[in-house]
């Protein structure tokens, strides 16, 4: 089987990459945003036609948050006009396009877990921006899987617990928000569980988290003790700091549909974060 990769030095792309060397039966080609970047249809047409993938992995996101506030056009341009293009170039090479969106869809008004029959309500740009993508995705084809994660962390720079880190090297005292929940999701398990989908041949809209929920203080406190630094983490409210993007309170997602479906019981996020530190990701 042939599968293609956008974005191929992201942190979840490259976990692919990783476990797909391991595993047989599978061809990749993994394609940077150098290489082809998805909001030229052009060339995205160009990259699908000649490798010919039975699936595309869709890694390839816009996700600076905050930045995101000030730079709509270019969050669209690659979070949406770019999933439309992947799916124009996918349905016509008959390919599975696999995509992952986020818990950020939501508004965080709910008090309870979200679920796949929820209707999406973004509070931000970024949110609105992966809204879109989904509507095209589905708009232009139906062979597809879309995940929605959140809380992404695995190998690179660009995750909550490689920042905590990073403070925690010029901060004895980190003040972490208490206020925004959700789950912290391990790419290992991301790219595990996208494998069995393949596999049993789903289709279809899943939330694909770690299992729980917590806040980002809870997970901090979690990550710091489990590396064994002695830095002090104090819980503070989300409007302690000034960010231009509002976050949603409570965006935690239920996995039980692809738990069910898959017929695995999926690890909570404080395994998924003693697997992490284990690796030396720390």
């Amino acid at each position: 089987m042939k599968i293609l990769i956008t974005g191929a030095q992201g942190q979840l792309a490259v976990e692919f990459q990783r476990q797909l060397q391991m595993t047989d039966g599978y061809e990749v080609s993994a394609l940077s945003r150098e290489k082809v970047d998805i909001s030229d249809l052009d060339k995205v047409e160009e990259a699908i036609t000649s490798y010919g993938p039975d699936i595309v992995l869709n890694c390839a996101a816009y996700n600076q948050v905050d930045k995101i506030e000030e730079d709509f056009d270019r969050a669209h341009k690659v979070n949406a006009e770019g999933i439309k293009n992947l799916a124009i170039c996918c349905k016509k090479e008959d390919a599975l396009l696999i995509h992952y969106s986020t818990d950020y869809v939501f508004d965080g008004t709910k008090e309870s877990f979200y679920t796949e029959d929820d209707i999406p309500k973004p509070i931000n740009n970024y949110g609105k921006s992966k809204l879109f993508g989904e509507k095209f995705l589905l708009e232009v084809t139906d062979k597809f899987l879309l995940f929605r994660v959140s809380w992404v962390f695995g190998c690179g720079r660009q995750n909550f617990l490689y920042k905590l880190l990073e403070l925690a090297k010029r901060n004895h005292v980190l003040r972490i928000v208490a206020d925004q929940v959700s789950v912290p999701t391990y790419t290992e398990d991301i790219v595990k569980y996208t494998l069995l989908a393949i596999e049993n041949g789903i289709r279809g809209i899943y939330h694909m988290t770690n299992s729980g929920y917590a806040s980002r203080y809870e997970v901090a406190r979690y990550y710091i003790e489990k590396v064994g630094l002695p830095n002090m983490v104090l819980p503070v409210c989300s409007d302690f700091f000034t960010a231009p993007a509002k976050r949603p309170y409570f965006s935690a997602m239920s996995n039980v549909k692809l738990s069910k479906t898959l017929e695995q019981k999926i690890p909570d996020w404080q395994d998924a974060i003693d697997r992490f530190a284990m690796r030396g990701w720390k």
